[in-house]
């Protein structure tokens, strides 16, 4: 009897081993501490003086970069949204365009271009990053107006 039970549940033990490893974060639900916790967690991890890189359609022309606050604990956790902050706490910042592009996509990396988070959406509004205009053409001004990171 002691080995037929060994010959059921090992399989059941491996099919509940192999689920546990390939089930995605998304489908755990957390508690409001831990999310403020992770969200907390990613800000400390980028540093001070980070990067946040708007990228075109094609995801590797750079359209244009803006510096985070030297202060990392300048960007804010409340709840499960972080709002980033720019170059002297300020919540917008605008700089020249490098290039010409149509901006869809961002990124933070620490000051030395490390990532820390990929995949922003890119928009005017209702985005992660939202500027105000993603056709850019090289030196033109672009402004963000609003980002943030919201932990689901």
């Amino acid at each position: 009897m002691k080995k037929f039970v060994q010959l059921v549940l090992a399989p059941v033990a491996l099919i509940l081993a192999l689920v546990a490893t390939v089930l995605p974060a998304e489908a755990f639900t957390y508690s409001a501490t831990v999310k403020s916790a992770r969200m907390t967690a990613v800000r400390d991890t980028w540093g001070a003086s980070a990067k946040l890189k708007i990228y075109h359609t094609d995801g590797t022309t750079l359209c244009a970069t803006f510096t985070l606050s030297a202060t990392t604990a300048d960007s804010t956790v409340s709840g499960n949204v972080l709002t980033i902050k720019f170059t002297g706490n300020s919540a917008s910042q605008t700089v020249a365009a490098g290039n010409t592009c149509t901006a869809t996509s961002a990124k933070i990396t620490t000051s030395a271009d490390v990532d820390v988070i990929t995949s922003f959406t890119v928009g005017t509004s209702g985005s992660d990053i939202n500027l105000n205009n993603t056709s850019i053409t090289s030196g033109q001004n672009v402004s963000i107006t609003a980002a943030s990171l919201t932990h689901n």
